[in-house]
């Protein structure tokens, strides 16, 4: 049997079309309700007795890459209760087809709706263009924020962490049912009482998974005294690696004895290492000034008012931070050092030539950072005790944490050296390298012990903040929840604030993020 299309396919069934009228870019339905009768919206009695009509113009999905337009004639329908406040009520036809006062259908402004989830403001707007129904992005933002979102299910395990409106300035607080994997709710500072009064109103929540930071520490103890807090493993990694760093950093001056780099001549540097090395000596002498002053038990905030340099900057001095003299990035060569080694081993020490052979194996970088390479490499085979500047401290920190096998013959002899002079380092290294197995393997029986190990350590500060916030730590080690996937909607948010050109306000950023399906 053959099918047969009608134009009233193309519209809601609860309508009936009267003609269809075809112009180039757009489709023209005229149409009416089928009911005879309608309910009165504020008495609920069904009224029969038509007062008047009137014509709406309705947009509706487009058809074969064209506008479909609804002139719809709506009907006026007279209220028979004589007690009704509701005299004349126009024709109703279902939050389903036709909202009152749309001017869209309700599966256009569904469409709509997602859209703008998806995509936000212009994206969208841009987007819908294409796609036949054109809408601009004030109204796929007001249709964001017009739709009511039901209420989420009560969490149980919840991750809470801060998020940046503004990186340094301004922060917000973001919190998800890491059961569910969804954002729950946005909050408009990372405040603790922010965090405490939200928290309140959850009280069935057990489990609370945080960031290292004492701020929701302190607001989860107070709001929820039962349940178990959490913290982050990634942070917990992260802290102790920065703690060895910091102890590296503090270590510098012995490190470039013990490596032979105490000293430096000049005539060996290449002129961005003379600017570096100049630059050295001004802040020798200024840590100098620093140091003294700490040494006559004079306070920070007096030695900033004294000298005028900055509180960050004394701190930096006081501990220790503030000792390297070449400050030395990691460079595009790293990959190729093993093979430049080698070449040069060989008798090839034209900076061009290299620079050409590593262009063939692959090499993105320019001829002036190979042959800077060996123009310091020619200089320090000339020298008597080499070129005499040490690796910066994050580079030391990398060569003492790599496998043997993963380093050169210099970068082994450097570390060897290191080793034998400072034994507190190679402590550090190991403590930190154990703490890290510990929540790698899930032993908790073996955190109190390395807590007394680490004590005693170049990485003590770490041991204090750990004992502070032991019982997340334990539970960190043994607990299956973990602030990651908190870190995931973060990286989602901030898609979303970039979509928007950062000018999201916090009920479009909560619509788009907690009210997506």
């Amino acid at each position: 049997m053959g099918a047969y299309f009608q134009p009233s396919d193309l519209i809601p069934a609860e309508l009936n079309v009267e003609a269809v009228h075809h112009r180039p870019d757009v489709i023209v339905v005229t149409a009416h309700g089928q009911s005879r009768g309608c309910r009165c919206p504020e008495c609920g009695t069904t009224s029969h007795r038509v007062h008047s009509r009137y014509s709406r113009i309705i947009t509706d999905l487009p058809c074969a890459g064209r506008r479909i337009k609804l002139h719809l004639t709506v009907r006026r329908f007279v209220c028979n209760v004589v007690h009704c406040r509701r005299k004349i009520f126009a024709e109703r036809f279902g939050n389903g087809v036709i909202r009152p006062m749309a001017r869209r259908t309700a599966r256009l402004e569904t469409l709509v709706h997602h859209l703008a989830l998806a995509l936000g403001g212009r994206p969208a707007a841009r987007f819908a263009d294409r796609l036949g129904l054109p809408v601009s992005n004030d109204t796929l933002l007001r249709t964001v924020r017009r739709y009511d979102r039901p209420p989420p299910p009560p969490p149980a395990v919840i991750g809470i962490d801060d998020w940046a409106w503004r990186r340094n300035h301004r922060y917000g607080t973001i919190i998800c049912d890491l059961e569910r994997r969804k954002t729950i709710a946005l909050l408009p500072d990372r405040e603790p009482s922010t965090a405490k009064a939200w928290l309140v109103e959850q009280p069935q929540i057990e489990i609370v998974a945080r960031d290292r930071g004492g701020g929701y520490a302190q607001a989860a103890a107070q709001a929820l005294p039962h349940a178990e807090q959490v913290a982050d493993r990634w942070h917990l990694m992260e802290n102790a690696s920065h703690a060895f760093l910091d102890a590296v950093r503090k270590s510098m001056r012995q490190v470039r004895i013990a490596i032979g780099t105490a000293t430096v001549n000049p005539k060996l540097l290449t002129a961005a290492e003379r600017l570096q090395y100049e630059g050295y000596l001004r802040r020798e002498e200024a840590n100098a000034v620093i140091r003294g002053l700490v040494s006559e038990g004079v306070s920070i905030k007096e030695i900033v008012r004294r000298t005028g340099h900055s509180r960050k900057l004394v701190r930096s001095v006081v501990r220790g931070q503030r000792t390297d003299i070449f400050r030395i990035r990691q460079t595009s060569l790293e990959p190729h050092l093993p093979w430049l080694e080698a070449q040069w081993d060989a008798g090839l020490r034209n900076g061009a030539e290299l620079w050409r052979q590593l262009r063939l194996a692959g090499f993105g970088g320019g001829l002036r950072v190979v042959t800077e390479w060996a123009t310091r490499r020619r200089r320090a085979e000339k020298a008597e005790n080499g070129l005499g500047h040490a690796p910066a401290a994050r580079t030391i920190v990398r060569l003492m944490t790599l496998e043997r096998n993963n380093l050169t013959t210099a970068q082994t002899m450097t570390v060897a050296a290191i080793e034998e002079r400072l034994p507190d380092l190679v402590e550090a290294r190991d403590v930190v390298e154990s703490f890290h197995k510990m929540l790698r393997s899930k032993s908790k029986d073996n955190l109190e012990p390395w807590i007394d190990r680490a004590a005693r350590s170049l990485v003590a500060s770490f041991a204090n903040g750990v004992i502070r916030d032991r019982a997340a730590v334990q539970n960190a080690i043994t607990s299956m929840w973990s602030n990651g996937q908190t870190e995931g909607q973060i990286t989602k948010l901030k898609l979303i604030k970039r979509q928007m050109y950062g000018r999201g306000k916090l009920d479009l950023l909560e619509a788009r993020i907690v009210g997506a399906p």
